[in-house]
């Protein structure tokens, strides 16, 4: 049986749909562990992230890169949209 590992910390639940397709489309299995929880109401998501993303052990590098390209996507369509 496969260990586990995180491969990152998603922002929001858009980045971690892009971040499901990305590896989806790399053939890494994933899973999206969020960190939102209703009975706070999100207290938690600006200090831990939205979610983390789980890979096996043997794909953790490479979605590790994917996660990171997934989110600087994100951080430079954030960007283009204040400017």
């Amino acid at each position: 049986m496969a260990r586990w590992v995180k491969a990152g910390v998603i922002e929001s639940r858009f980045e971690g749909d892009r971040a499901s397709q990305a590896l989806k489309e790399a053939g890494i299995p994933y899973m999206i562990n969020s960190f939102l929880d209703t009975a706070y109401d999100g207290l938690y998501v600006p200090q831990k992230g939205w979610g983390r993303v789980m890979v096996p052990e043997e794909f953790c590098e490479k979605a590790e890169r994917i996660v990171a390209e997934v989110k600087m996507s994100f951080q430079e369509e954030e960007k283009g949209e204040t400017e």
